[in-house]
């Protein structure tokens, strides 16, 4: 058996140091309960600014905006550099397969990225998010598919999507062409309609997801931005993470309002089993209609 779990928790919005310090404190409560993989939600590292509009609208930038965006630009880390160095600490302390969603800086671009690091520290490899959503275009680029990956490992083949990306089909058959075994979905999408996007996956691809949300109360937010924040609901992210078994059945159901770590048991043998009548790249799969690749 594997012990899996996600962890449902926020950033420190505006202060990396103090976020990392949670990881490390989370990453602690992990190995306390022999997790083996750890999936952290999307943007847990520099954090998601829900409700922040950089001062922007169609044709005009403000100067405030630019501000803004250099403050958060500074939570950023640079991928791999010395941030990434401590948390594949925090990975090997727990002896953790350990997912996270980061904030990433490259030159003078931010990016939505996936980590994924090995219990020995190092890290296996990094995706980017392929399309930002809505407003997040004003502060992040786009992904390409040569992070489209997934990492073999000895308690299954790692991969997966960031947030929407997993309600785009060829991404997620990128993924299951590639024989993902445990589909990691960090999110901040604490929307009910989650719920049986995530399961969807897990009963199309066959494959066990672990779908990691945030939860993000006002008091993580400094004074001067939750001052400038529009349409910010009372509590600004809720969670509803959860782990999704091969067949879509929920093996630990969504927790809403207060950070919490999910876990579950796992048979990988289970996965051989739910492809017995469908393997949506196998035995279900019409290579002869359809052809799919991917450019990297």
């Amino acid at each position: 058996m594997t012990r899996i779990g996600v962890v449902q928790a926020g950033s420190v919005l505006g202060d990396t140091p103090r976020t990392l310090d949670k990881l490390r404190q989370l990453c602690e409560a992990c190995a306390q309960r022999r997790l083996q993989v750890a999936v952290f939600p999307e943007a847990f590292i520099g954090g998601y600014p829900k409700g922040l509009v950089f001062g922007t609208s169609v044709g005009i930038r403000s100067e405030a905006g630019r501000d803004l965006f250099r403050a958060y630009a500074d939570c950023a880390i640079d991928v791999p550099g010395p941030v990434t160095a401590a948390i594949g600490k925090l990975a090997k302390d727990a002896a953790l397969y350990l997912v996270i969603g980061v904030i990433e800086r490259d030159g003078g671009t931010l990016y939505c990225s996936a980590l994924y690091f090995a219990p020995n520290g190092n890290l296996l490899g990094k995706h980017r998010k392929l399309t930002p959503t809505a407003a997040e275009r004003l502060i992040w680029g786009c992904g390409d598919g040569s992070t489209l990956s997934t990492f073999n490992t000895p308690i299954g083949k790692i991969g997966g999507l960031v947030c929407w990306e997993n309600y785009m089909p060829l991404a997620r058959m990128s993924m299951y062409a590639q024989g993902v075994e445990l589909y990691c979905a960090p999110t901040v999408d604490d929307r009910e309609t989650w719920i049986p996007t995530v399961r969807h996956i897990a009963r199309e691809g066959r494959c066990f997801v672990l779908s990691s949300c945030q939860f993000l109360p006002r008091s993580a937010y400094p004074t001067d931005w939750l001052n400038i924040t529009q349409n910010l609901p009372d509590l600004p992210i809720r969670g509803g993470s959860c782990i999704v078994g091969p067949m879509g059945e929920l093996l630990a159901e969504p927790v809403y309002g207060e950070e919490t770590i999910l876990s579950a048991d796992i048979d990988l043998a289970d996965l051989t089993r739910a492809k017995f009548d469908f393997d949506v790249v196998g035995h279900y799969a019409r290579p002869d209609v359809f052809a799919f690749s991917v450019k990297s």
